[in-house]
C-alpha cells in the first residue's frame, strides 16, 4: 500500500455542517476528469506504465474551446467548457463545469481546473483545481518534479482553513485527471486494440487502460459524427466493477471527443459536445 507522508497540517475548530445526500450531483464534475469513477480511492501504489509520445503528425490544438451540455438520466444537470491554448512548448487546458437549473437548486457544483503539459512528451508539470461542490469548497496544487523525480501537493480546504502538503515519489512521464481523456487523442485507436495512460491526482498513480471497442455513428448538438467506441477501465477505484464509463471520438485524425458516458447504479450521466469554436 501507498504510504503517504503528510509534512504540514494545520487544523482549525470550525464545526462541520453535514451536505445534502445527494452522490450524483457530488460527482458530476468529477465524471468528466474520470475521477470519482475510476481514480478516487486508489489507495495502493503500483508500478506506473509509460506515457506514450503523442503520434507522429498529430499537434494539439493552439488555441480551441470546448462546450459541453451534460444530462443526469433525461434531466439537463450541468455545462462544462474546456479551453486549450498553447505556451511555447507547453500546452494549457483549462476546464470550467457548472450546475444548472433544479439541479443547480437541489446541489450547486462550480468547479475549476487547469493543467500544463509538455506538447512533445505529454508530462503533466502542474495540475490544479478549486472545487465547489455544496458546502464543500477545495483548492489544490499538484506539481510534477520530474529532474527530483517526485510530486508535489498543497491543498487548502476554504471552509475551515486546514492545509496539507505531501510529496511522494514518481516513476517517469505522467499524465493527469483532466490531461487524461484529451490525451488520448493523441494515441493511435484501432478497434480491438488498447493502449495504457498512467494517470495521477491526490499522490495516487494508476494505470487507465483504454480499449477501442467498435466503429459507432454519434448525434450530437453539433451535428453526426462518425467516432470509435473507447471504454476506459482501471485495476483500482471506489467503483470498480459497479458500471462502465465510454467515450466517443471522431474516427479522423483529430479523435476528438464528442460524447461520454457514465452508467453506474445511480443513474446514466451524458456528457454531449455542443460547441466547438476556435477561440
Amino acid at each position: 500500500m501507498n504510504n503517504f507522508r503528510v509534512l504540514n497540517v494545520q487544523q482549525t475548530n470550525v464545526q462541520q455542517t453535514k451536505e445534502p445526500r445527494l452522490p450524483v450531483m457530488k460527482r458530476t464534475t468529477n465524471l468528466f476528469l474520470f475521477s470519482a469513477l475510476i481514480f478516487s480511492g486508489a489507495a495502493c501504489a503500483q508500478q506506473s506504465a509509460t506515457l506514450a509520445a503523442p503520434r507522429p503528425g498529430f499537434a494539439f490544438p493552439q488555441k480551441q474551446t470546448l462546450t459541453y451540455s451534460v444530462d443526469w438520466r433525461v434531466f439537463p444537470a450541468g455545462t462544462a467548457v474546456l479551453h486549450f491554448e498553447a505556451a511555447g512548448d507547453r500546452e494549457k487546458v483549462s476546464a470550467n463545469a457548472d450546475t444548472i437549473g433544479a439541479i443547480n437548486l437541489l446541489f450547486h457544483v462550480g468547479d475549476h481546473f487547469q493543467s500544463s503539459f509538455d506538447r512533445a512528451k505529454g508530462c503533466t508539470y502542474e495540475f490544479d483545481k478549486q472545487t465547489v461542490e455544496g458546502r464543500r469548497q477545495i483548492s489544490s496544487t499538484l506539481k510534477l518534479d520530474y529532474d527530483q523525480s517526485k510530486s508535489i501537493l498543497d491543498e487548502k480546504n476554504l471552509v475551515n482553513g486546514q492545509t496539507k502538503h505531501v510529496e511522494e515519489p514518481i516513476q517517469g512521464c505522467l499524465t493527469d485527471l483532466l490531461t487524461g481523456i484529451y490525451y488520448a487523442s493523441s494515441q493511435p485507436m484501432e478497434v480491438g486494440k488498447s493502449f495504457v495512460i498512467p494517470v495521477v491526482d491526490a499522490m495516487h498513480t494508476v494505470n487507465v487502460t483504454m480499449k477501442v471497442e467498435g466503429r459507432e455513428e454519434i448525434k450530437t448538438p453539433v451535428g453526426t459524427f462518425k467516432t470509435v467506441r473507447v471504454q476506459p477501465t482501471a485495476d483500482a477505484g471506489v467503483v470498480k466493477n459497479r458500471g462502465n464509463i465510454w467515450i466517443w471520438y471522431t474516427d479522423d485524425d483529430r479523435h476528438l471527443p464528442v460524447q461520454m458516458r457514465a452508467r453506474l447504479f445511480w443513474g446514466t450521466i451524458t456528457f454531449r459536445l455542443s460547441a466547438n469554436e476556435a477561440k
